[in-house]
Parts: C-alpha cells; structure tokens; sequence
C-alpha cells in the first residue's frame, strides 16, 4: 500500500475481491501506507476499516517515529521479527477468521537491507513456536533479492501455508504451491500509483539517480492506479496450501 492513493485503490478492490474469491481473512502489508513512507495509528484503522484483518511491515515501520508507541498496544500490527531485542513491537502474531486461527510472521531479508538478525534462524524458531497455536502460518518475507525469498520459501516449505514477498514493489509471476504443500510468491507486487517509478514521483528519483543528490520522495498523486493481491486457499487441518491465484488489476481511476 503506498499512500492516499494505495487506500484509496484499497477500498474500492478488497471488498469486491474479498466477495468474489471468498476470502476469510485479509493480510497486507502497511509500511508505506502514510505518505508513502511508514504508518499512523489513523491509517492503520482506515486500512482496518476497509477490509483488511492484519498488516504487516518493513524497514519503513518506524519512519513515523510516534507510531511506536501504536506498536507496542496493536495486536494487529507487526514489525519484521529479526529487528534486535527491545525494538518496539512484535514480530508475529495471530488472528481468528471463519474459526481458525490464523498466525502470520514478518522477517526482513539481509541483503542490500538494513543491518537486521538472521532471518532463516529467527524465522525457524517463531515457526517452531506457533506451530503448537496453529497448522495455518502465513509468512512476509520483506527482502530486496529474489534468490533470499526463494530461500526463505524452500527453507520453510512444508512447514508453513504461505510464503510472499514484499519490498521491491513489482508482482512477479512465480505463484506456486511447493513440493511440500507451501504456497509461494516472491513478491505480491504494489497497491497504489501505477505512474511514476514504483508509487512516487518521477522526477526526483530520475534526479537522484543522475545527480546523486538526496531528495526527499512523494507520492505520484496523478494518473492512473494499481491493486496487487494474492490469494491462496488453505486447508485448515494439515495448513498445507492447495491453491495460490495472483491478482494484477491496472487502470484504476
């Protein structure tokens, strides 16, 4: 979700979409909800209100600095799970939706990203963990490379429902269930401007990338907008994955 113009594409998809491919439960990720970098409390509700059960985060979580105080109160709002010890918030949590709970982990990828703990090790013992609350895990691996999804995937394959990515902005088109029953995407791609370079305005990330000079980023406010999704049906025994859809929906006013 980027900004006003990812909320507002969210509510006029996630409740069409929650009617047409029966969804249960709704996660998304938050972290560039305000303005296009980090969230507020009021944001947070607003994506609450239209639809969406859980969110998770990245390395923008604490761009807005009074949303941890937020963190520390929500249930609903986690942050990547390999932040060190004593960063505000949490890194997993759970949810009930049709009568199953629902647990959800956020971890943070290590490479070209800021200095975190090991995901594979962190990520291992909260799956190790949750498994006692619930067979249906969904896993948001935020990370810059695609070959440290995949990784991730294949290491928890088998033991979780899903696994996606989230970070780079851009769907990819790798939806797949693994050998061993996980459903897999490397990255569920962005809900907001379709104009621009990946939700902001042109002009000052061209400028950055010719000049080297630091600007701060907005939001491309004009032109058309995007909604990205997946949606993974789950057996709510086993949590093995036994189907995975992508959603891709362009030129939305």
């Amino acid at each position: 979700m980027v900004g006003g113009p990812g909320r507002d594409t969210l509510k006029r998809c996630l409740s069409v979409t929650r009617e047409q491919y029966k969804v249960d439960a709704c996660i998304a990720n938050g972290e560039n909800a305000a303005g296009g970098f980090g969230l507020t409390a009021q944001t947070a509700e607003e994506m609450f209100a239209s639809g969406v059960d859980f969110i998770t985060s990245g390395n923008h979580i604490f761009d807005k600095r009074e949303f941890k105080a937020y963190l520390e109160t929500t249930d609903r709002v986690i942050r990547p799970a390999n932040y060190p010890p004593g960063v505000p918030g949490k890194g997993s949590g759970t949810f009930r939706a049709d009568g199953v709970t629902i647990g959800v982990i956020n971890i943070m990828g290590r490479t070209f990203m800021p200095p975190v703990d090991d995901p594979f090790r962190c990520v291992r013992e909260l799956v190790d963990r949750m498994r006692h609350e619930t067979p249906v895990i969904i896993v948001d691996i935020h990370a810059e490379t695609t070959s440290e999804k995949v990784a991730i995937g294949r290491f928890l394959d088998g033991e979780v429902s899903a696994v996606y990515g989230t970070h780079t902005h851009v769907q990819t088109s790798d939806e797949q269930i693994l050998a061993g029953g996980t459903a897999y995407l490397t990255d569920v791609g962005m809900t907001g401007p379709a104009d621009g370079v990946i939700g902001m305005e042109t002009r000052a990330v061209l400028d950055r990338f010719q000049s080297g000079l630091s600007e701060r980023f907005s939001v491309q406010k004009t032109g058309p907008n995007q909604f990205c999704a997946a949606v993974v049906r789950v057996d709510r025994q086993s949590g093995r994955a036994t189907d995975v859809k992508r959603i891709f929906q362009r030129g939305i006013p």
